[in-house]
């Protein structure tokens, strides 16, 4: 299908829909959110020449993983966010089944996008290739075509380059599946984003002794943080664990140290980034202010997202809010971004027996509980947050089963931090040191009750909504 007849299906559709969806209750104040479709990973988050550019993995067409095209936003304080034109739609031969996930760059003053062109065949096989683009002078990228082939050793689920500069050369990390059907990361360099040079595997099911782990590894991230370097990767095939590794793909991290001259990386254990029921496929950016920020999809590539209520509303899923990463004691922390403080309405503050806390509105709110003892919450009548004195559970029926399921945390709780949106729960542990992260459809307005007899410290603000134009 040709790209005019694709754009004039996106416009139909955008302009069919977006009324229905804009009017939908659990639609997010300040969450981003695609105006109809189904959206999923983030894309080419960058920031240049003081603006930031989120792209994003988007089926304008239908609330369904189909062909992939590549919407666009952009923010100068990560509050007031516009729509740009879209960036990519999967038009060509080398991109007949979506313009998969990938990252941006600034290569000499001009924004370029490196993503993966994604090729099924009649027969069930499929090819993949690593494709550029380039902004041109009316904020529309051109297509340079493929630059990287399907590497010998690999199967054709190989995708998700996320590019970045170090000492003078581009280095590229990939998401791949070798022929034995085990996950792994490739790394390679290039002078000019145009001829690439494979370095080898640095991480990986079976490598680095850490044994089976996974049949795919997906949207690798390799960053500098604190004189240590972090592999942020999405392991697919990873058994549920009693504590650990319960959603159906996972999303995590390695520290350690990049050999740019060997390509080695030695790194130590797998963590899990976010503890909720979802979060995948997160992509950081360095920012002009010397920050690491990150955006994830709160969503997980199962079946249970189409049993998600948005959909007859005729759209599917968010973006989490923006974080900054730190490394402390050799753990990722994760924050809020300080921008989001500027949302924050009128302050609420409360301290006394938990069951006598008032019942607050968390539609879009910041809610802050300052306590040890054990507690319960209940959030809008669809899920619960308890604490026992040892684990933190989340807990809420199944959308697709109606069977109860629920995330853990174990530690020693001090704070939490609640980000709350119309259908959006993001649960900052400790400032930090833990997040849960999930999607619920409370009854709305959605109200936060709590219950035990402990003594419990309390703020909360109303927060208003993000600006999107």
């Amino acid at each position: 299908m040709s790209e005019v007849s694709l754009l004039k299906q996106a416009l139909r559709s955008v302009v069919a829909g977006q009324v229905t969806a804009a009017r939908d209750p659990y639609r997010p104040g300040w969450h981003l959110a695609p105006p109809v479709g189904l959206l999923n990973d983030p894309n080419g988050f960058v920031q240049h020449n003081g603006r930031y550019h989120l792209f994003y993995q988007w089926n304008p067409l239908a609330c369904a993983h189909g062909a992939k095209f590549w919407g666009h936003w952009s923010s100068a304080d990560l509050l007031h966010w516009r729509h740009e034109p879209l960036a990519l739609a999967p038009a060509q031969e080398y991109e007949s089944h979506g313009c998969y996930s990938g990252s941006a760059v600034v290569d000499n003053g001009q924004l370029t996008l490196i993503y993966t062109g994604n090729v099924k065949y009649p027969d069930g096989s499929r090819t993949a290739f690593q494709c550029l683009a380039r902004e041109n002078e009316r904020g529309e990228f051109d297509k340079t075509g493929p630059v990287l082939d399907l590497p010998a050793g690999y199967t054709g689920h190989v995708r998700d380059p996320k590019v970045w500069q170090h000492d003078g050369q581009w280095h590229m990390v990939l998401g791949a599946q070798d022929l034995s059907l085990q996950g792994k990361v490739l790394l390679l360099r290039s002078a000019d984003l145009l001829a690439w040079e494979t370095l080898g595997e640095i991480a990986g099911s079976g490598l680095n002794g850490l044994g089976e782990f996974g049949y795919m590894w997906e949207c690798p991230d390799l960053f500098s943080i604190t004189g240590s370097d972090v592999l942020i990767c999405c392991p697919q095939g990873l058994a549920a664990q009693s504590d650990r590794y319960l959603n159906t793909f996972q999303s995590g991290y390695f520290v350690g140290q990049l050999d740019y001259a060997t390509g080695q990386f030695s790194h130590g254990d797998f963590h899990e980034l976010d503890l909720g029921f979802e979060f995948y496929a997160p992509q950081t950016t360095p920012t002009d202010d010397g920050r690491r920020l990150l955006i994830g999809w709160m969503g997980i590539p199962d079946g249970d997202e189409f049993y998600q209520p948005t959909i007859e509303q005729g759209w599917l899923h968010i973006m989490t809010c923006p974080r900054e990463l730190t490394l402390e004691n050799g753990k990722i922390i994760q924050r809020p971004a300080r921008e989001l403080q500027r949302l924050r309405g009128e302050e609420q503050v409360w301290q006394g027996i938990a069951q006598d806390a008032p019942v607050w509105d968390i539609t879009r709110a910041e809610v802050t509980i300052g306590t040890e003892q054990p507690f319960s919450a209940d959030l809008g009548g669809n899920m619960t947050l308890a604490w026992d004195g040892e684990w933190l559970r989340l807990m809420r029926k199944n959308r697709r089963s109606g069977e109860p399921e629920q995330r853990i945390w174990r530690g020693a709780l001090r704070h939490l931090t609640l980000l709350c949106d119309s259908s959006s729960v993001e649960i900052f542990i400790n400032d930090g040191d833990a997040v849960m992260s999930s999607r619920y459809f409370p009854a709305l307005p959605a109200r936060l009750t709590f219950s035990g007899d402990g003594q419990i410290a309390l703020r909360h603000w109303s927060l208003t909504d993000c600006v999107l134009e």
